[in-house]
Order: C-alpha cells, then sequence, then structure tokens
C-alpha cells in the first residue's frame, strides 16, 4: 500500500509540473518568429510597392530618354545588391535588431547613432508610411472616380484609414502581420507577372517603336542623374528592412543572406521587365502624362478585366505599407530600449509580445505626414535624408574592418563594396545641392544637426523633471495597452 501511495504522489508531483510547464509564461520579449520565406517576403513585399506605379515618371523627367531611363533602373538594382551585401556583413556581425542605428551605434557611439534615430523616427519612416499609403489610397480611389482625378480630402482620408488598419494588425500580432505580409506579396508577384507577360507578348509582336533612337534628348546633368536616382532607389528602398528585425529571425546567419541573395535580384529583373512593357504600348510623352501609368498600361492592353490591375497594385501598395510599419516600429523599439527615446516606447504588449507603443508612435506620424501629401516632395525630402545615413552606416563597416577585429564575421565581403556604396551617397547627397539648390535640403539638414540639443537635453543630461512628467503617463499606458519592460530593456 505504501508502494502505490508513493507512486500515486509521484505522479501527482509529475502532473504538476506538466501543469506548471504549460501555463508558464513565455518571456517578454521579441521572439523569433520569422523564417526564410517570411524574411523573402518582407524584402520583396516592401520593395513591390507604390515606387514602380510612381517612379517611372519621375526616374523618365529626370533621364529625358527611355535608353538612360532604363540604365538607370538597371543601376539602381545593382546598387540596392551590393549595398544589402554590405547590410548582410553587419547584421550577422552584429545580430541585434534595429539596422543602421545598432551598426552606427557600435562604429561611432551613441551622437550619430542618435541624430539617426532622430531623423529615421521623427521624419524618414513615418513619411515614407505616408507615402505608400498615398499612392495606396490614389489606386483605392480612382474607380470611383472615372475620367478625373480623386478629390484630396478623399485620398487623404483612405490613407489614414490605411495607416491605422496596419497598425492595429502589426500591433496584434507579428504572425497575423507576416500572414498578410506573405498574401500581399503573392499577390503583388501575380500583376507583376501579368504586366511582364503581356508587355513580352507585345513585343515579341514587334512594338519596339519606342525603344528606336532611344538616346535622344536625354539629360546627362549632375543633379538630374542624382534625381533621378532619388526616384529609382525610392522604388527599391527596403532592401535593408530585414536588418531591422535581426532578433526576430529564426535563424539570421542563414535567413538573412539567403533573403538578400533571393529578393533582391527578384526585384532587379522584376522593375526592368516592366518598365520595357510600360514602354511598348506608351511613349515617353504618354507616360509622363499619364496620372496611373500601370492603370493606363491595363486600360491599353488588359480592356476586358483592366479592373484588375488599380485591384492588384491596390494590395501591392497596401503590402509595402504594412512591410514599413512592422519594420518601422523595432527601430522605435530598439533606439528606445538603449535609452534614446522615451522608455515607453520600448515596452511590449504583455499578451501578444508586439512592441506596440512604437507601432502606434510611427502610425501617428504618418497620419500627421499625409496632410501636406505633395508625394515628389517627400519622396526627395525622404531620400536625401536616408542616403545621408546609407553612406555613413557602409562607411562604419569600414571603419570596424579596423577598430573592430575582435567581431565575429560570418560572412564578410570584399571592402571594395562598402568603399562603392560611399563615395555613390555623397554623390547622391551632393549632386542635387550642387545642381539645384533647394531650401528643404537645408531645412533637413537642420533638422538633423538640430537633433545635438534634445541629446544633450534629454539623453545626455537625462533631467529629473522629464521623468516626473513621464512617470503617470507611462503608468497609465502600461494599464490601458497592457504593456511592459522587455526582459532585454537597457
Amino acid at each position: 500500500m505504501d508502494e502505490t501511495n508513493l507512486k500515486q504522489r509521484n505522479l501527482e508531483t509529475i502532473k504538476t509540473e506538466s501543469d506548471a510547464k504549460v501555463t508558464e509564461p513565455k518571456n517578454v520579449a521579441l521572439q523569433k518568429q520569422v523564417g526564410l520565406i517570411s524574411g523573402i517576403s518582407l524584402i520583396v513585399g516592401t520593395m513591390i510597392g507604390s515606387g514602380i506605379f510612381i517612379s517611372p515618371k519621375s526616374v523618365l523627367s529626370n533621364t529625358g530618354a527611355v535608353g538612360p531611363c532604363l540604365i538607370i533602373w538597371t543601376a539602381c538594382g545593382i546598387l540596392a545588391t551590393v549595398g544589402a551585401l554590405c547590410y548582410v556583413d553587419l547584421g550577422t556581425m552584429i545580430t541585434q535588431s534595429g539596422g543602421e542605428y545598432s551598426y552606427l551605434l557600435e562604429a561611432f557611439g551613441p551622437i550619430l547613432a542618435f541624430l539617426y534615430s532622430w531623423m529615421s523616427i521623427i521624419v524618414v519612416k513615418p513619411s515614407s508610411f505616408a507615402i505608400i499609403c498615398l499612392s495606396f489610397a490614389e489606386y483605392a480611389a480612382a474607380p470611383f472616380y472615372p475620367g478625373c482625378v480623386p478629390p484630396q480630402i478623399v485620398i487623404k482620408c483612405l490613407a489614414a484609414v490605411a495607416i491605422i488598419l496596419i497598425t492595429l494588425v502589426n500591433a496584434l500580432s507579428v504572425k497575423l502581420a507576416n500572414y498578410v505580409q506573405n498574401f500581399l506579396t503573392v499577390a503583388k508577384l501575380l500583376i507583376v507577372a501579368v504586366i511582364i507577360v503581356a508587355g513580352l507578348v507585345l513585343l515579341a509582336q514587334g512594338n519596339t517603336q519606342n525603344f528606336k533612337n532611344s538616346f535622344d534628348g536625354s539629360q546627362t546633368s549632375f543633379g538630374s542623374i542624382g534625381l533621378a536616382f532619388y526616384n529609382g532607389l525610392w522604388a527599391y528602398d527596403g532592401w535593408n528592412q530585414l536588418n531591422f528585425i535581426t532578433e526576430e529571425l529564426k535563424n539570421p546567419y542563414r535567413d538573412l543572406p539567403l533573403s538578400i541573395i533571393i529578393g533582391i535580384p527578384l526585384v532587379t529583373i522584376c522593375y526592368i521587365l516592366i518598365n520595357i512593357a510600360y514602354f511598348t504600348v506608351m511613349t515617353p510623352t504618354e507616360l509622363l502624362q499619364s496620372p496611373a501609368v500601370a492603370v493606363t498600361f491595363g486600360d491599353r492592353v488588359l480592356t476586358p478585366v483592366s479592373w484588375i490591375v488599380p485591384l492588384f497594385v491596390v494590395f501591392s501598395t497596401f503590402g509595402a505599407a504594412n512591410g514599413s510599419c512592422f519594420t518601422a516600429g523595432r527601430l522605435t523599439f530598439v533606439t528606445a530600449r538603449e535609452g534614446h527615446m522615451i522608455k515607453l516606447l520600448s515596452y511590449i504588449n504583455i499578451r501578444r509580445l508586439t512592441p506596440s507603443p512604437a507601432l502606434l508612435f510611427n502610425g501617428l506620424l504618418a497620419i500627421i505626414y499625409i496632410i501636406p501629401a505633395d508625394i515628389n516632395t517627400l519622396i526627395n525630402y525622404f531620400s536625401f535624408a536616408s542616403w545621408i545615413f546609407y553612406g555613413l552606416t557602409t562607411f562604419s563597416l569600414i571603419v570596424m574592418r579596423f577598430t573592430r577585429k575582435d567581431l565575429k564575421r560570418p560572412v564578410k565581403i570584399p571592402i571594395i563594396f562598402p568603399i562603392i556604396i560611399t563615395i555613390i551617397a555623397v554623390y547622391l547627397v551632393l549632386a542635387p545641392i550642387i545642381d539645384s539648390p533647394d531650401w528643404a535640403y537645408l531645412y533637413c539638414t537642420l533638422f538633423i544637426v538640430g537633433g545635438l540639443i534634445f541629446y544633450v537635453l534629454f539623453v545626455y543630461f537625462h533631467f529629473s523633471w522629464t521623468r516626473r512628467i513621464m512617470r503617470p503617463i507611462t503608468m497609465y499606458v502600461q494599464l490601458l495597452m497592457e504593456v511592459g519592460p522587455s526582459e532585454n530593456e537597457k
């Protein structure tokens, strides 16, 4: 009987321990939930968004002819690939999320990293989110206003709804955001395939008249080529997105390089073939006059089912906005975790394990940026600021080859790659200023440098009165949103 009781007690103990394991909560930290397929989807889904449906006009207007236009698109793809290889080196060497912020912090210290986060979190990331959602709204509203341009108030309201919906999806669940991203990536690849196949068929039928004398009337000024690159690279923007979520990759040493090696060349080939398809049915003048290039292409080539083009472009832009929101939230989260933003933004939802305060902050700023809503100005402003820090980031790779020889480097690219990207970044920053000076570039520079004031006041001196103000706000937000500091909090 004693032996029976002993066995019974042992069984109860085992059951209790098993139940404890089942009910044990997950760590309050970002989880490794992004695999190779989701990584490729994030890169392709973020890159193929609004850019290929907006930028063809801007690239053509700054190059003046079909030949140099196609060369710019090809060069942008090569540049994005080389830049991404530099980021593979950095991302496998420094496996923290946050992208450029983490690399600048490691190479140059907190001041430059803060200035990057200041510019990116306040301007670059939310303005990018706003641009993509405005493009989504333009294509979504177009079928309801045949023959005329949709009213700006309608476009802005639709863009705001898209921002709110995407932010909520990302705040609710990482898996849900990944499922949405994967589905929309497949959808956008379908419309890309339709446009490419239709273009190749027309090309095979002899529609090559727009490719004859393709360099006549081309513009080769220092500044115009720089602006053409700005708009082309805007379409390729997203090649660095996976570096913002390195901590959430299941196997960063494999998934980061493979996602980039597969994703970016695929996007480059698609972009070149899409532009060729556009020129098989539209002259350069017609393309420049088109309010929506992809829709015009569909109206002329896919007449019975031309409605599928705006529908799938809506899917495409929505997917790109989802990817932009996903990574922007991680940048804000990592920056706040390091103490360079208010700590509240580094908190994680204890149930859903998402950085919901950071995501909501990015969404709120994006809604503010849709109010002025001049897409071309936003793109130039965005590109100028971005390439300042892209250049500094690739330069950090060169610096760390000499100053941080102790760091493990699973992927080590030839040093000539970051040298090339750094030189091109300097050109892209200076070319538009030299050729066509604009106050916007000065304002952008002053805004970046002005971040030093906030760094000194709120980071370096860390005034106690700011903590007293934020303490009750943080407490109420924690209760309302069910958020708390992560286990990796600095």
